[in-house]
């Protein structure tokens, strides 16, 4: 069936997946060696893993089905769980491709697109060498830069930056600033070498950001990979894999299981199922808001600091308002520091955007609450990817009125990444 739009969809969260050219040709040439050690992603016909500081970290999912790049325009979920496990199944070609990314753009009615990283988003912040770190996010950024360059009306992307060392990240900023494909900075939720972003370690970072108008790109990831208390990833896995009293699943009678009430579990097994992915991202990005952003005054010491928070959904915010707005007013009681006691207004008074997906029930049924303040992301090519027929199509079936949409499907991500926004796409192929 072909739908139509006449606003301009910008997609806030899409992922490009390094290839190796990243390490053999934009890497400088004496830090190649070096810099496959620190961080290097092997996808081989018959194993995958993911290599940190030397260490070998293998792929725990079926490495027949690339998640990472497993999204074809059409597909829906369903279709991608129905994939056959055992065979082999290549990557998109948009995950590394320009000229096919905007291809598929053009199918799933995504008019522009900004870019994070898949394996650098993974690793690269547990890199220790300062010197390494800094290298390849130059290789990363000439890269990505190039990626851009093919279509620069619809193609941006976030840097990455070496906080292994904080004069090599003003350095690197003050590099890529004057790329016009350069709209924000990776920062991935984590603790680095035990420390958060509410260490003064980061102040520099935050008081630059702001200075050069770029927007702080604040992405999780689960974690997979990681070693402990880089996310709460890892301490799901923990959990999961000592729930051995717990209940396992056994499939439906598809996968030989059974049938009726008792389909799909068995007692005695692990839980059975990797819970750090769903979990993780909003746990990640509601503790960078709660702790850096309002709770360690990140938002007044920098008023003018532009933030997108894509991959964690939006619906949690206002909780986490309402404990903040209750837990601020007693703070002052206990903790010698100054702190507002209004975040649900300094809230709306930030510049800050929320990720929010398709299936997010709570921004359908209330936009008026979140129409200003969310931005809608694709996670192209990854396993959950939706398109923005997928969006619109869903925000219809809710009642959500034209000039909402058209704000939370590109207006405000156009307006925090300060792109002219241009609608290309019209309508499906039939």
């Amino acid at each position: 069936m072909t739908q139509t739009k006449d606003f301009a969809v910008f997609d806030a969260d899409s992922h490009v997946v390094e290839p190796v050219e990243v390490w053999e040709h934009y890497l400088d040439p004496e830090y190649r060696t070096l810099g496959r050690h620190a961080l290097w992603r092997e996808q081989g016909r018959h194993d995958a893993y993911l290599k940190i500081n030397g260490t070998v970290f293998r792929d725990t999912t079926n490495p027949n089905i690339p998640r990472h790049a497993i999204y074809e325009p059409g597909m829906t979920w369903d279709d991608v769980g129905r994939l056959d496990p055992d065979t082999r199944h290549a990557a998109v070609a948009g995950a590394s491709d320009a000229k096919a990314r905007l291809r598929d753009m053009d199918n799933m009615g995504i008019d522009q697109s900004f870019l994070y990283p898949t394996w650098f988003a993974e690793g690269f912040h547990l890199i220790e060498d300062p010197d390494v770190a800094w290298a390849l996010a130059r290789a990363y950024n000439d890269w990505v830069r190039d990626f851009c360059a093919v279509n620069p009306d619809r193609l941006f992307a976030a840097a990455m930056i070496p906080l292994q060392s904080i004069d090599f990240t003003i350095a690197e900023l003050d590099r890529i600033s004057s790329e016009p494909c350069f709209r924000g900075v990776f920062i991935r939720p984590m603790f680095l070498e035990g420390r958060y972003f509410t260490h003064p370690y980061f102040e520099p970072l935050f008081g630059t950001i702001e200075e050069r108008g770029l927007v702080a790109a604040v992405h999780p990831s689960a974690g997979l990979w990681n070693p402990e208390w880089t996310s709460h990833g890892p301490f799901f896995e923990k959990v999961k894999d000592r729930l051995e009293e717990g209940f396992g699943f056994s499939g439906g009678p598809a996968a030989g299981g059974t049938s009726g009430p008792e389909m799909g579990f068995k007692s005695g097994n692990k839980l059975g199922h990797p819970i750090s992915p769903i979990l993780s991202p909003w746990l990640d990005n509601h503790l960078f808001v709660a702790a850096a952003l309002i709770g360690f005054g990140a938002m007044q010491r920098y008023p003018n600091l532009k933030v997108v928070m894509p991959h964690g959904k939006a619906s949690w915010m206002e909780e986490v308002l309402e404990k903040m707005e209750a837990s601020t007013r007693t703070l002052p009681l206990s903790y010698h520091y100054p702190i507002r006691t209004d975040p649900e207004v300094m809230w709306d008074e930030g510049h800050i955007l929320l990720g929010f997906d398709a299936e997010e029930r709570l921004v359908q049924q209330l936009p008026e609450v979140f129409s200003q303040k969310v931005t809608w992301g694709s996670r192209y090519p990854h396993h959950d990817t939706t398109s923005a027929w997928d969006a619109i199509k869903q925000l219809d079936l809710a009642g959500v009125d034209a000039n909402s949409q058209t704000r939370m499907l590109g207006g405000n991500a156009a307006e925090q990444f300060g792109v002219e926004a241009r609608h290309l796409i019209e309508s499906s192929s039939p």
